[in-house]
């Protein structure tokens, strides 16, 4: 694909320091959490400033996440590295998202029966329900929610898993569409991975969360919004910025979150409108304008 703006008439994306002139536009906010709210490890200083500003100026604020957990698991992981609940309104997950799926029989697994691809911390994630963990020999489906060991391995590590799976016709559940995240200051691989390794080996996966449109709606509905008066925020074009687009929901990309190496940004460092622009067009997903971090 081209990806010479000069060539395309894609308009520039404006770069903007702050969001509290868009922000003034729309009932509510979408944010999303790893890379715009926290870093895996601790909020950002700024967005939890400019939460407060949002929620003092009465905008509703519903987080939206691809963590591979229950809503409940995620408020109490905020609690604990130091996001206040009274700086948002609703929490919602692609676990919750898979969990609900399976439960109501709309996710299109042939039984009950699954193989665990994930970290322990994850596995609770259909406790309650009525399915039971299985062997790749005896399952019906995988759910995956990552891999075993995200911090040592990468995707290739389950060539063999898979082939097994793949003969097997077994569809595999993905409870997280990310690629990667950032955990920290490192580059941590997601579900994600594994579906896209999983669909090259001929495998078929069904995945809940963003960008899926299902998933939007979902969001609109526990705002009470419609999508004209919502905003987006995220750090990934391919999910936040192309999941909102899809669902014609105005967005604003946040450039330090899983970009930032790609395009070579140091903390707080504007990006070259032209990079976001060729990124934009790449992922097929255009923001209404870029900011470094989450900021008032």
């Amino acid at each position: 694909m081209n990806t010479d703006i000069s060539k395309t008439g894609f308009a520039p994306i404006p770069i903007i320091d702050g969001i509290a002139e868009f922000a003034a536009r729309f009932d509510g906010l979408i944010l999303d959490l790893w890379g715009v709210v926290h870093n895996g490890r601790a909020p950002f200083p700024a967005a939890i400033d400019c939460m407060r500003n949002l929620r003092a100026r009465d905008k509703a604020i519903l987080l939206l996440s691809n963590a591979p957990r229950r809503v409940a698991e995620v408020r109490a992981f905020l609690d604990k590295i130091g996001v206040p609940r009274d700086c948002y309104d609703q929490v919602l997950t692609s676990g919750e998202l898979t969990r609900d799926a399976l439960a109501e029989g709309r996710a299109g697994v042939p039984g009950q029966r699954f193989y665990r691809l994930g970290p322990e911390r994850d596995w609770g994630l259909l406790a309650g329900l009525d399915f039971r963990v299985a062997e790749i020999s005896d399952a019906d489906f995988i759910l995956c929610t990552g891999l075993f060991d995200d911090e040592r391995e990468t995707a290739a590590d389950y060539a063999r898993l898979f082939d097994v799976a793949v003969a097997r016709g077994l569809p595999l559940i993905c409870a997280n569409p990310d690629l990667s995240v950032i955990r920290g200051d490192q580059s941590i691989p997601c579900a994600g991975s594994l579906a896209a390794a999983y669909e090259a080996r001929g495998g078929r996966t069904i995945a809940f969360g963003k960008p899926h449109a299902a998933t939007y709606a979902s969001a609109l509905a526990l705002l009470g919004l419609e999508k004209r008066a919502v905003l987006a925020v995220g750090d990934s074009l391919r999910t936040d910025i192309a999941g909102a687009a899809a669902a014609g929901i105005a967005s604003i990309l946040v450039t330090g979150g899983i970009h930032a190496d790609e395009w070579g940004l140091k903390p707080g460092q504007a990006p070259d409108p032209s990079a976001v622009a060729a990124a934009a067009i790449r992922e097929r997903a255009r923001p209404d304008a870029a900011m470094t971090e989450l900021r008032w």
